[in-house]
């Protein structure tokens, strides 16, 4: 047993995790892979972390690793099982799961034959270029989170390209979902296994859907979801009349009507016409130099999207954030959250979304997520789980020794491994 106590819960994680791969064979490429992401080193691609795990025999560690991610056949879904079991107990002490939060990230790449590369935007690029978007779930609170679902968009082109879909090994079941219907089908799947509920915050890329929110309200499901100034809603007085009485004869009239003068508004509207009155100033969390404050207002409204022929909407929470400093507002969010809820309440469940933030930016930094070099749907994923399993330990350590200390405490092995190959991206 190793005489590091963090190197000893290392060996007790692993452990933990042995036995969900489906075969034994594959316990010692799983550990050597999540010991290779922990390890320093500024590249997290195969050969490289064959080189400082076994500087000896870096050719037959590199076949090793290469055949467990790209060939073997385990579920990557029942290994982010596995880690949430061991990992999300740590977070009781911290406040348990207080939001789950949704959002996609991009992995910038050249060619065409890795699976999912397409032009498309790429949030890490600012803009549309060749890229991988995998979207996923972040079980988070204040001070700790985890990825607790992981899955590729693939665009339209490629679902419908079978040449590209057979290099790349994309399973038949796998059909075109849009972003927030990964989404959904995440949300549901961690739900079912049971995960602790708590409202779901996005960013407005799958807060402007409306088809997204009202199936959130359906799942009884509370939100916070961004979205943006031109989303129409029903505010204080504005209303729309009944639908027409009905005369006895033809169909019954189901339409609501909107006589001139009494049409829905658009939030950044609503933000113009607000007093001085209702705008207040609200700290959210204590920042790494500051604290983390801006002016926020709040009110009741009903969204009014698509409504010429249904029923109004339930109300919901408007939320706008337009500091002093700037001269519109910045943002606008929808909450289902209780009318209850007040606005340091909503405020603070609102920018809870930046665990995800961090997430991704050490998820790349650190562990190497955006250093796959292999091209299948297999080994994308495979990766991918490997590097949540090695952040889930870093996430645990945090929480077990909060405030946090550093976890860099793999050492590397004596002399330099070899330059890693180009990407064949």
């Amino acid at each position: 047993m190793p005489k590091d106590p963090r190197l000893a819960r290392l060996h007790a994680y692993l452990k933990c995790l042995t036995g969900c791969l489906g075969h034994a064979d594959r316990d010692t490429p799983m550990r050597d892979y999540l010991v290779g992401l922990l390890m320093p080193g500024e590249r997290k691609s195969m050969e490289p972390m064959a080189a400082r795990l076994s500087p000896g025999s870096v050719g037959a560690k590199h076949q090793s690793l290469h055949h467990f991610i790209s060939e073997s056949p385990w579920d990557a879904n029942r290994l982010l099982d596995a880690v949430r079991s061991e990992v999300l107990p740590t977070f009781q002490r911290l406040g348990g799961i207080q939001a789950w939060v949704i959002d996609d990230t991009g992995f910038p790449k050249k060619g065409r034959d890795s699976v999912g590369v397409s032009r498309q935007y790429c949030g890490v690029l600012g803009k549309q270029d060749n890229c991988q978007v995998a979207v996923s779930i972040s079980l988070a609170n204040v001070h700790a989170s985890l990825p607790g679902a992981w899955c590729l968009y693939l665009p339209e082109a490629w679902i419908k390209d079978t040449d590209r879909r057979q290099k790349a090994r994309v399973p038949d079941e796998v059909i075109f979902r849009k972003k927030w219907e990964i989404a959904l089908d995440e949300v549901d799947r961690l739900q079912s296994l049971g995960v602790p509920s708590a409202p779901i915050l996005a960013d407005a890329g799958y807060g402007v859907v409306t088809e997204f929110r009202e199936a959130l309200a359906q799942r009884a499901r509370t939100y916070a979801v961004g979205i943006p100034g031109e989303v129409t809603v029903w505010t204080g007085g504005r209303l729309p009349l009944p639908p027409k009485p009905w005369s006895g004869r033809g169909r019954r009239p189901t339409a609501w009507r909107m006589p001139p003068g009494n049409r829905p508004i658009s939030v950044a509207a609503v933000a113009q016409e607000l007093p001085a009155s209702a705008w207040q100033t609200v700290t959210w969390r204590q920042g790494s130099t500051k604290p983390m404050r801006s002016r926020f207002a709040a009110l009741r409204i009903r969204a009014a999207h698509r409504q010429e022929n249904s029923d109004l909407r339930p109300e919901e929470w408007l939320v706008i954030e337009w500091p002093k400093t700037e001269a519109a507002p910045t943002k606008y969010h929808l909450s289902n959250l209780p009318a209850s809820a007040s606005v340091k309440e909503l405020v603070a469940t609102i920018h809870m979304r930046w665990r995800i933030e961090r997430d991704y930016q050490e998820l790349k930094d650190e562990i190497g997520i955006d250093h796959f070099e292999g091209r299948s749907w297999r080994g994308f994923h495979h990766h991918a789980a490997l590097c949540i399993a090695a952040y889930g330990f870093i996430a645990a350590e945090r929480a077990r020794l909060f405030p946090p200390e550093t976890i860099s405490f793999i050492p590397a092995p004596p002399g330099d491994p070899p330059k890693p190959r180009g990407s064949p991206n």
